[in-house]
């Protein structure tokens, strides 16, 4: 029992030391979506040109979702004419280039852990197109569109088709602070937090029990840690795998990285892990589902290369400059509530968040919510 208990006041910690970067990042997102419409994006993604794949990253790391939902909406921008690159460039983005991942690792882990994220996210996207363009036939893609047409459900299906922006004309100052823009940033707000909720949950809790229950040793032994070389070449190998296998996606995977980068996880596995949330296992049946088992073979090869590519650059080039913080200044925070500014901003955040969340459901919310698991066509 105590074991338990010990578990799960670390759970506790760390989800009082994240609230409000959470709750700021959602806010913020849902104040682009709110704004931009889904048939603006699609319009934007039509070819993989280098432009367009920039922008298919800026729109998406604007539009964090979690990883089911932003996996479901790629196939939807897909199936309305988005060019299949620029839609996994808009999906790896959705998850991987948000505002609140990054608070929450410079929070949890350093400002370094939030520049690798930033900079070995548009390498990887890069990295994918030149990979696509090598190896991705005509015919598997043909493949693949004739299945993403058929439309089976993956997960968070109701939630992806959804476009709660704005349909009104005028500025994006006129239409954010209009009613009908408060209640589409309260939606988007909501729904966002209602899709990732389950994995944030799952990661906070395998994590704090994961800190609790697996010696340090264990851990040290896996990464080659006290072997220099071999963590910096084994760790963006391994992240990946561990991820893939954790279960844990979207932003409850820092927590988890967290214990890993204590453990002995080299930095650019650290980035590796984190990238690697489009990889789990449940994800990759969804791909099956999505597009059929060859593009999903193929997308588990060409992700893995790519994340694998990205966190040797991150790990050699940071370590070049000297920017690899000493593991002491990672925290897996234990103390709980206390009177600081973490609580202060938590009350401020909260109080807006509470806001946000009845205006939701004074508008029609609930109906939303029962529509987040429904055909990709409702």
């Amino acid at each position: 029992m105590d074991a338990v208990l010990h578990a799960l006041r670390i759970t506790g910690s760390m989800t009082w030391e994240i609230t409000w970067a959470l709750v700021l990042g959602f806010t913020l997102s849902a104040v682009v979506q709110a704004v931009v419409r889904r048939s603006t994006v699609v319009a934007l993604l039509g070819d993989d040109r280098p432009r367009t794949l920039a922008l298919a990253a800026g729109l998406g790391a604007a539009s964090s979702s979690c990883s089911y939902a932003a996996v479901a909406l790629a196939r939807s921008l897909f199936r309305k004419g988005a060019h299949f690159t620029a839609a996994m460039a808009f999906e790896i983005a959705s998850t991987n280039l948000v505002v609140e991942l990054g608070v929450i690792l410079a929070l949890l882990m350093g400002w370094q852990f939030t520049a690798a994220e930033f900079a070995g996210g548009p390498l990887m996207i890069v990295l994918l197109a030149v990979l696509f363009r090598l190896f991705l036939r005509e015919g598997l893609l043909s493949r693949a569109r004739e299945q993403a047409e058929r439309g089976l459900a993956g997960s968070m299906e109701g939630h992806a088709a959804m476009d709660m922006s704005v349909q009104k004309e005028g500025s994006f100052a006129r239409r954010l602070f209009s009613a009908e823009g408060f209640t589409s940033t309260a939606h988007v707000f909501v729904m966002e937090w209602a899709a990732i909720l389950r994995d944030l949950v799952a990661g906070l809790v395998v994590a704090g029990a994961i800190a609790a229950w697996v010696p340090d040793a264990f851990w040290r032994m896996f990464f080659f840690d006290g072997h220099p070389l071999a963590a910096k070449l084994w760790g963006p190998l391994i992240g990946p795998l561990v991820a893939i296998a954790s279960f844990v996606c979207s932003i409850g995977n820092v927590p988890l990285a967290v214990v890993l980068w204590k453990g002995g996880i080299s930095f650019g596995g650290v980035v590796a892990f984190i990238f690697a949330d489009l990889l789990i296992l449940p994800i990759l049946t969804i791909y099956r589902k999505y597009y059929g088992a060859r593009m999903a073979a193929f997308l588990l090869g060409t992700f893995y290369g790519a994340m694998v590519v990205a966190g040797y650059a991150v790990e050699f080039t940071f370590g070049g400059l000297g920017l690899v913080p000493d593991r002491s200044s990672a925290t897996i925070p234990m103390a709980g509530v206390a009177w600081n500014y973490t609580t202060w901003l938590n009350i401020v955040f909260l109080v807006l968040a509470a806001a946000l969340v009845v205006r939701f459901f004074r508008t029609g919310g609930m109906g939303m919510l029962r529509m987040m698991g429904g055909a990709p066509g409702d």
